[in-house]
Formats: structure tokens, sequence, C-alpha cells
């Protein structure tokens, strides 16, 4: 097989950079490790930033989007009693954001790539990437017993946290950051009303917990649970009865409650690797990073990786450009960072660390820190409009002539 673009990973990053460079006419392939089926059935972000928002419709894969998404203009911080709007769109000059299940997009994309023809494939084992700091890389897999090899130009990794790409950079090449949080996030997705039209992200003694949706109908929410916690020891009644003692009374009063669909602890963690390139290799999303989900950063930062990507190589084959390549890491790296910061802000403020000691301070310390801190950004416009301009997003950084 031989391709301009090879694509490692299905998941929403990796399809909307294929459906991006398919329609600049540049060829691309996309190889997955699992099925469709498995990749549509993870259950991830709801809240889309601007930028990604922009960068779907010129993709030409929003008219669902546009018609089911809701737009939302604000977000709520709930903590000692109090309730604090962030009014994203006065605060920004009309950004806002959109809440459009991370599901909904990639079928969106698949079914975009499946009209046009394009190729994917599935169920792709023991994926290995070849002399990408030649002029001939290439990437190698297993599918139904037989060994494939697919020559191409650039290979882009989207193949996440665990895939071949990040790991295919030399040691002594890559640099990793990373942090692990003593909490987790239990969530739970259940066909009912939501409990707001906006998101609450509620601060309580009793931990942290966020009234999330993906449509009018349909509800996400999540509790700080301790990473020792297992989700069998949370039945649906559990869940909701804490969840009713963590969000505002009256809210609370009125919440829906139901049968859960699905119900999953994540672990969070901020991790960084640098450089997100290496030869024709670009990581892309989290292959390079993760956040933890409290800014609501993680597919959004994927996006924005895509969006820079998209225009280096459109620059290569348009422009016959090689050396704007180079640029990648550099740009994404720097959006990268500022998202890390303001999610592992969002989380030191939002959640309870017990009787952890944080960054050296003793917890309650921190926690006296972290009050103070919160009270400051929400008593004043200028620091609401600090929350508000990076929770719908920083603008996307165009190349350099």
């Amino acid at each position: 097989m031989k391709t301009q673009v090879a694509i490692i990973g299905a998941g929403p990053s990796g399809l909307l950079l294929g459906q991006l460079l398919a329609k600049q006419g540049i060829d691309n392939v996309i190889v997955e490790r699992v099925t469709g089926d498995y990749v549509l059935g993870r259950i991830r972000a709801g809240v889309l930033e601007q930028g990604m928002v922009d960068l779907l419709r010129e993709a030409g894969v929003a008219e669902r989007m546009d018609k089911e998404g809701e737009v939302h203009t604000g977000v709520e911080l709930a903590f000692n009693d109090k309730r604090v709007r962030i009014a994203l769109d006065e605060l920004t000059g009309g950004d806002t954001v959109m809440v459009y299940g991370q599901t909904e997009v990639t079928r969106d994309l698949m079914e975009a790539r499946q009209a046009a023809g394009l190729t994917t494939v599935y169920e792709a084992s023991d994926v290995q990437i070849h002399d990408v700091k030649g002029e001939a890389p290439y990437i190698t897999f297993e599918k139904n017993g037989e060994q494939v090899r697919l020559d191409c130009d650039y290979v882009a990794g989207c193949d996440g946290f665990h895939g071949a790409s990040r790991k295919t950079i030399p040691d002594d090449v890559k640099t990793e950051h990373e942090r692990v949080y003593p909490f987790g996030w239990l969530g739970l997705l259940s066909d009912t009303k939501p409990a707001h039209d906006e998101l609450i992200y509620c601060k309580t003694d009793r931990g942290f917990a966020l009234a999330s949706m993906r449509s009018p109908t349909r509800s996400r929410y999540y509790l700080q649970v301790p990473l020792t916690d297992k989700v069998e020891q949370w039945s649906d009644d559990a869940f909701w009865a804490e969840l009713k003692r963590r969000l505002p009374a009256d809210v609370a009063a009125t919440l829906e409650t139901g049968p859960s669909i699905e119900k999953s602890i994540a672990p969070l963690r901020s991790f960084v690797c640098e450089p997100m390139q290496y030869g024709k290799l670009f990581l892309v999303g989290d292959a390079a990073h993760i956040v933890p989900p409290t800014g609501a950063k993680g597919l959004n930062l994927a996006a924005s990786d895509v969006a820079t990507l998209y225009k280096i190589l459109t620059r290569v084959y348009k422009e016959g450009d090689k050396e704007c390549v180079t640029q990648y890491s550099e740009i994404c790296l720097r959006r990268v960072w500022h998202g890390e910061r303001f999610s592992w802000w969002m989380t030191n403020m939002m959640h309870d660390f017990g009787s952890v000691e944080v960054n050296g301070t003793d917890s309650v310390t921190f926690s006296k820190f972290m009050e103070s801190e919160l009270n400051f950004y929400t008593d004043n416009e200028a620091g609401r409009r600090v929350i508000a301009m990076q929770y719908v997003g920083l603008p996307y950084e165009d190349l350099s002539k």
C-alpha cells in the first residue's frame, strides 16, 4: 500500500485530520488497532471550543452538530454556597462553546469518510513505524494474519497515550512531563434531563462534582472519588445520592435520576511529551499530551494539533514548502502548555486534596490558597474574563511565513 499521509488511529483527531487533508486532495490512509464499533463505544468529552467548532465546519462535517449541538454562552462555578456564572460570550467578545458529544463527532467523521470512499483499516495489530528520520518512512501492521506495509511521506500519530507513535521517539530525544493526581472521576451517563441548562462545576467539602450534559435528554455527571474506588462499589442509587449532596441545594431538589447507560472511573493526570515531532512523525492529541478533564481541554487540544498539522501539510503539498514542517512542535506546544496550565489550575482550585501535600505545601494551607484563588478570580470581572478566555479556547496560531 502507498499513500501521502499515514494516520495511525481512527479516533476523532485522526478522522478529522484525514477529512481535512482529503478536502485538499491529499491522499491519506488511517490504520486503527480496534474496530469502528469499539471506537464509537468510548464515552469521552462533550464540550467543544469555538476553534474546534469552526474546524469541523471547515471539514464539512458540522451539519448534525449545528442542528443538534447546544451553544453555551456561560458556565457556572459553585462553592461556599455561592454560584458564580462565567458569561463566556460577554467576557470574550462573543466566543462560546458547543456541547456535542465526542461520540457524535466521531460518528459524523466516520460517516463522512465512508461516504467519500477513503481508506480506513480497522483491527490492525502490531503497528510499527519505520524510517521516519529518512526520506521514505513506512508503517507495518498485521491484518487478517498477513503482514502489510504502508509506504508514505509523513506519519501522523493519533493513536493515544498507549499507542506506538510516541514510543517510536527514542528516549534520549524526548522529555516527558507528568503529574498524577491523587483522585479520579467517577462518571455516569443517563437518559435524563440535565440538572441545569449550563455546566456547573461544584467544589464541596465532600469533593468535586460536575453537572454536564450531551443533549436536552442525556446527562453526564462526575464525582471526585479516591483512586482506590471501583465502579462496582457504586450503585446508581449511591451515585445519585452523593451527587445530590454535592450539587447546589436548589439544583439537587429538581435533579432527575434514572438508570445509568455507562459508568466508569477515570484517573486524572497532566502529561506532555516534548518534542511532538521526530523526523516525519508528528504526535497528535493524547499521543503527546493528557490533561485532567476539569478544563474541558483534552479533545480541544487534539483539534488544535490537527489544525496546525493540516496547515503544514497543505503548504507542503500545495506550495512545495517542506521546511515548514519544523514549525509543528513549537506551535503546538505553546498552546498545549496553556491548556495544561489552565486544566491544572482548575483542578487545584475545584478539588479536595484531602491530607495529601501539594507542591510542597501542607493540605490545609494549600486549601486556603485555593479558596483565596477561587474567590479572587470570581469576585471581579477581570478574573472572570481570564477564566472565560481560556475556557472558550485561545486562538489557533498561524504558521510563520
